[in-house]
């Protein structure tokens, strides 16, 4: 069983930053990736970035450039640095991680509203 604990997501003005932390506790030693999706009002889940566990990164490519993702294995936990945001951001991201066989699963998610 692998546990995951989002952090960090608040209220912020369009073209702030923001860093979402998700700290992973468990059996997570058959975990494949890591990684972040998020999903708004009214439309369906999407991809936001994806991690391996020899850290290789993937990215929606609507967002490359503005958002990176990260991991610290010392700490067990991945963050997901957001630059520029964007109204069109707002949204629950939930963080994820996927075996080799199965997956994705998500956490509970944290709330981000980019909003002036």
């Amino acid at each position: 069983q692998v546990q995951l604990v989002e952090s960090g997501g608040r209220l912020v003005q369009p073209g702030g930053s923001l860093k979402l932390s998700c700290a992973v506790s468990g059996s997570i030693f058959g975990i494949r990736a890591m990684g972040w999706y998020r999903q708004a009002p009214g439309k369906q889940r999407e991809l936001v970035a994806t991690i391996t566990t020899s850290g290789s990164t993937n990215y929606a490519s609507s967002l490359k450039g503005r958002f990176t993702i990260s991991r610290d294995n010392g700490k067990n936990t991945v963050y997901l640095q957001m630059n520029s945001l964007k109204p069109e951001d707002t949204a629950v991201y939930y963080c994820s991680y996927e075996t080799w066989a199965t997956g994705p699963y998500w956490g509970q998610g944290t709330q981000v509203t980019v909003s002036s």
